[in-house]
């Protein structure tokens, strides 16, 4: 299993989560609260939580290929949602 983290800082963390969980919820299954979303795609899952001052992102996925698939597709989307561009952020990524 692979994991990558990434720090986002943005000052409304639960407008992100609630934008890109109303996205993606036609597609696959998501829960969502204003603390918190559970994203699970079709080839990984995704958790975001709501931080002072920034978004946590948690991807997790079975093949590399995938976790970085996730990478990009996931913060492409955040990019996406956001009204002002995000700073730049770094995925962390380990094997578990």
């Amino acid at each position: 299993m692979f994991v990558s983290t990434a720090q986002i800082a943005t000052d409304n963390p639960q407008r992100l989560i609630t934008r890109l969980c109303k996205h993606w919820s036609h597609k696959f299954s998501v829960i969502c609260d204003e603390q918190q979303g559970e994203i699970e795609l079709n080839i990984g899952h995704c958790l975001l939580k709501a931080l002072e001052g920034g978004l946590h992102v948690r991807l997790q996925a079975a093949e590399e290929e995938q976790i970085q698939h996730l990478q990009t597709v996931v913060g492409d989307h955040l990019q996406r949602m956001d009204s002002k561009p995000l700073p730049d952020f770094v995925w962390n990524r380990q094997a578990s």
